[in-house]
């Protein structure tokens, strides 16, 4: 396939040369190629009837970015928007040490700093989940015969107008996966902005806790090295900002002291809960279709990276048991979750726990 290079990239950046395919999801293509000014990605947006919106996404979004201080993405060293390619500078990967998350949440921290109000004009906001998401969730539920407690479709309802209305305009990667994040000698940096959005931190903060729910590789971190990253969150969001991060309750407690941690916050279990209502995160971005994943388990379970979906399912009620419980709002969720994934592991007694380590 012909490197899509074109005058004015030619221009601007040199011939190319040494171009070499990499991999990549079906709605892109990625190469890389030797520069007069060194190594660089070029990546094409393809596939769908959204591709133009994903490359815009995606450049404003690294533009946004780029005004961090320690750099957080890959520089932008050129675009054609015509025919969707932007060109970037070649970030080198290392394997992530052990504790990545620190890193990663640090990094996280600074990406979601880096916008200002002004990302509300560039960028759509953050769609959190509907009430066809808690009514699949809800539907599933009956089929197992997990009794619902009365006051739970109220508590849902509630929940998705949280959501919707959380504070905060945090530049949103929209899919920090391991994989789009670049671990090197400086830090992590962040890659593949195509959902990037605005809205509150804690949303993709969350990925932590709750697993990873866009993405293939599910982990189940120990509380500890959890706390250790959420606390880094924090404190690098306070250092960038000069603020604490909107949404969260007074007295949390940022760095290494023994104070409260982010897993007491409220709004910390509102972002898990959310994850776990939406039946799409059940499947690979290009299976999401609107169509209810949820209904799909009773009969069929599938693969997707380190676990099953009924074993992605039941991780996540495992973790918004366990955060809800002394949730006010949601205290109904979390008898639920917990008698829900009990029905489960009953019914399918060899789903197995999401692997504590990344692949």
């Amino acid at each position: 396939m012909r490197l899509p290079f074109g005058d004015g990239l030619r221009d601007a950046l040199g011939p190319p040369r040494r171009a070499r395919r990499l991999g990549s999801s079906p709605r892109s293509r990625v190469w890389r190629v030797e520069l007069g000014a060194g190594p660089a990605v070029v990546k094409q947006i393809v596939g769908g009837d959204d591709a133009g919106e994903r490359y815009a996404r995606e450049v404003a979004a690294l533009r946004l970015a780029l005004r961090a201080e320690t750099p957080v993405v890959p520089a932008l060293l050129g675009t054609d928007a015509d025919a969707r390619v932007m060109v970037l500078e070649h970030v080198g990967h290392r394997r992530p040490p052990a504790g990545w998350t620190v890193d990663y949440a640090t990094a996280l921290a600074r990406l979601h700093a880096s916008a200002g109000p002004e990302v509300t004009g560039i960028l759509p906001r953050w769609q959190g989940p509907d009430a066809s998401d808690t009514g699949a969730f809800l539907g599933l539920a009956d089929r197992l015969g997990v009794p619902v407690p009365p006051g739970v479709p109220a508590e849902l309802d509630a929940l998705t107008d949280r959501l919707a209305e959380a504070p905060g305009h945090a530049l949103l990667h929209g899919d920090p996966c391991p994989g789009n994040d670049l671990h090197t000698a400086d830090g992590v940096r962040f890659i593949d902005f195509e959902h990037a959005s605005w809205g509150s931190g804690l949303v993709e903060l969350a990925y932590l806790r709750i697993g990873f729910p866009t993405c293939w590789c599910v982990t189940a971190a120990p509380e500890a090295l959890l706390e250790r990253a959420e606390r880094a969150y924090l404190a690098t969001w306070r250092a960038e900002t000069g603020t604490d991060l909107p949404g969260l309750s007074a007295g949390l407690s940022p760095g290494p002291s023994t104070g409260p941690g982010l897993g007491t916050a409220p709004a910390l279990a509102d972002a898990c809960a959310g994850w776990l209502v939406r039946g799409d995160a059940l499947v690979e971005r290009a299976h999401r279709d609107g169509t209810d994943h949820l209904s799909r388990l009773p009969a069929e379970d599938w693969t997707w990276g380190t676990v099953t979906a009924r074993e992605r399912l039941a991780h996540r009620l495992a973790v918004v048991g366990r955060l809800t419980a002394g949730h006010p709002d949601l205290s109904g969720l979390s008898t639920l979750a917990a008698a829900f994934r009990e029905r489960m592991l009953t019914r399918w007694p060899t789903l197995g726990p999401a692997p504590a380590a990344r692949p």
